[in-house]
């Protein structure tokens, strides 16, 4: 096991964590986009976008098999696609509106701040968690280098 696979470990998490609060933002942003994309001729709202994530490598039981082996664990995380979420859209009742059927209704993004917040807050504590996991890492390297002095 290399010195720096912890380093590795957090470096991935932390690239994996800023893309998901990134993800996040544009959630945000078009939270009221009604014209997100337009598909055959027809303007469709814009639709929640999710991170999708795995572990890097193996499947669990290659790991479980390392694990009882005493050998090298885990090697971080990657981002395996963005997602669009299926859940329908909301329909609102605004005959004003120049996205309004001819029923009145506008069709909103399917984006629920409430959830995206919940997302931010848990990507960011992960985040925060990471840069932790990570100096520490740093300091122990660190004190290991001062062990030759």
């Amino acid at each position: 096991m290399s010195i720096f696979h912890s380093l590795n470990t957090s470096a991935s998490a932390l690239t994996a964590g800023r893309l998901r609060m990134d993800v996040i933002s544009s959630n945000m942003a078009n939270v009221d986009t009604t014209r997100g994309k337009l598909v055959d001729g027809q303007w469709q709202p814009y639709k929640r976008k999710m991170v999708v994530q795995q572990p890097q490598g193996s499947t669990f039981s290659s790991y479980l098999s390392k694990a009882m082996n005493h050998s090298k664990i885990g090697n971080g995380v990657k981002v395996t696609g963005i997602v669009e979420d299926t859940t329908p859209f909301q329909l609102v009742y605004n005959p004003e509106h120049p996205d309004a059927n001819e029923d009145g209704y506008v069709a909103l993004p399917n984006v629920d701040p409430l959830k995206e917040m919940v997302d931010l807050i848990s990507a960011t504590r992960s985040y925060e968690a990471n840069v932790t996991v990570l100096n520490a890492s740093k300091g122990m390297l660190m004190k290991a280098l001062e062990i030759g002095k």
